[in-house]
């Protein structure tokens, strides 16, 4: 999180003339879309190993790109994750660590606490924007309110399409939509006729998007809110006359697949302008699944892993990742890089031939992804999160540290597990290796600086509502 808005200002200068070098020596710059579902499990998806549903257009992107097993996003939970994702830096530096904070905004919902990203705070569509991307954001934003410093037109984006606030998008067939920052009416919805489906508009805009730009460098991000409750669709399509599910099993595999097909129309367009072999597409999930119990047994989520969204398990941070590029990328390639979404501003930045001097939390996957560099192990990752008891974990090298009910004090026992021996997080090993537990306690005391406006309730008793919506 950058301090000073003038440091973000000349980080800026810094980039474009760095890019324009580059560009000027006949380096071509890629056009990257990034696609992430709302609450799609790690299993979720057949190449990581679901059995009922159908996503043979992403089981295709990762045939045709490379898979990561062990990726993770940047929160266990909405808007952070997405924070964390645009600015490179994870939740214990980022601006926005919770859905959630003190002094945050009354959000469109009609919930007080949604703190927007601020202007010195630096995103990756901001330098893409200042050297020559077109810039497009589809979905659901989740990083500032109308009228606040957190509009996406304000942080980097030339075209803005969906919802800003997160609340409003669990809503499929909302009364309005925003295009950059005017209110679009959706009359199809008026009078609860549920005529126009969000998440076939932001599909038709992608590809609107696409053809409207594709014979520039592009970035397209496309946030979408399936397979997030509330389970809405026009029509459970190919599960319609599944026998011996229920009704609501048919609408989360069927927003599931559509959002397969969402990503195979989009390949398919690529293909027809003849830009596949210009552009990195990444798929992935924002969290874990929100739902693991009793509908949602039957399609076992989270596999293996323990947890579900909101959880410092695995099963809540652990994410399919997926990023194909015809002519950059091996084929059907897979990759155990330990990694998450603090990753993708270096990456990105890699990717386009430009060089900073910018800090980030993540790493660039540059390497990985061409295969010029094999899997190796990286810094720390971190995570903190202020809802439920409050928690934080870290993942160094096989272990995973986790330390819960922060909102009590600092000093609650830290679990420790071996991820190579025990995915599932099953045996907490923490008595039989103190020393491990002493390096957990170190990142966990060096890893986050204090912030204006998140906090465990034991620091601050009088702010306890802004926390658990």
């Amino acid at each position: 999180m950058l301090k000073e808005t003038n440091k973000s200002k000349c980080t800026l200068i810094v980039f474009t003339l760095m890019i324009f070098f580059n560009t000027t020596f006949g380096q071509e710059k890629p056009n990257i879309i990034f696609i992430m579902a709302d609450d799609l499990g790690y299993a979720d998806v057949g190449v990581y190993g679901q059995k009922l549903i159908k996503t043979p257009n992403i089981d295709q992107l990762s045939a045709e790109g490379m898979r990561f097993t062990d990726y993770y996003s940047g929160a266990a939970v909405c808007a952070p994750a997405r924070s964390v994702l645009m600015t490179g830096l994870h939740t214990g530096h980022t601006r926005i660590r919770g859905n959630f904070g003190k002094g945050g905004v009354v959000g469109l919902a009609g919930k007080q606490g949604r703190v927007p990203i601020k202007e010195e705070d630096l995103t990756l569509a901001e330098v893409l924007q200042e050297n020559g991307y077109i810039t497009g954001m589809i979905g659901k934003w989740g990083l500032g309110e109308p009228n606040t410093s957190g509009e996406p037109n304000k942080k980097g984006f030339d075209f803005f399409y969906g919802f800003y606030n997160q609340r409003r998008a669990h809503s499929y067939y909302p009364d309005y939509i925003w295009e950059n920052t005017n209110k679009v009416k959706l009359h199809g919805n008026e009078n609860e006729q549920n005529h126009q489906y969000t998440h076939n508009l932001f599909a038709d805009e992608s590809v609107n998007f696409i053809d409207r730009n594709h014979q520039k460098p592009f970035f397209l991000y496309l946030p979408v809110c399936i397979p997030h409750s509330r389970y809405e669709l026009p029509d459970n399509g190919i599960y319609t006359h599944k026998k011996g599910w229920t009704d609501l099993q048919k609408k989360y595999a069927a927003m599931v697949t559509r959002l397969d097909e969402t990503v195979g129309r989009i390949v398919k367009r690529l293909d027809a302008l003849g830009i596949s072999d210009k552009t990195y597409i990444f798929f992935t999930s924002d969290n874990g699944p929100a739902e693991i119990v009793n509908d949602w047994e039957i399609f076992n989520s989270n596999g293996i892993y323990k947890g579900m969204k909101r959880d410092p398990y695995e099963g809540g941070i652990r994410v399919p990742f997926i990023v194909r590029h015809p002519k950059k990328i091996t084929p059907g390639s897979i990759s155990d890089q330990v990694g998450y979404f603090a990753d993708f501003f270096p990456t990105i930045l890699e990717l386009i031939g430009l060089k900073s001097d910018e800090i980030f939390d993540g790493n660039s996957i540059a390497g990985v992804l061409h295969g010029t560099k094999k899997s190796t192990d990286v810094p720390p990752l971190y995570w903190e999160f202020y809802e439920k008891d409050g928690w934080r974990a870290t993942r160094f090298g096989k272990w995973k540290a986790i330390q819960n009910n922060l909102h009590q004090s600092h000093q609650g026992p830290i679990e420790l597990y071996d991820l190579y021996r025990d995915p599932a997080e099953t045996f907490d090993i923490s008595q039989s290796h103190p020393q491990l537990v002493e390096k957990a306690k170190k990142i966990f005391k060096t890893a986050s600086f204090p912030s204006e406006h998140y906090f465990w309730k034991f620091q601050q008793r009088e702010a306890t509502d802004i926390y658990n919506n």
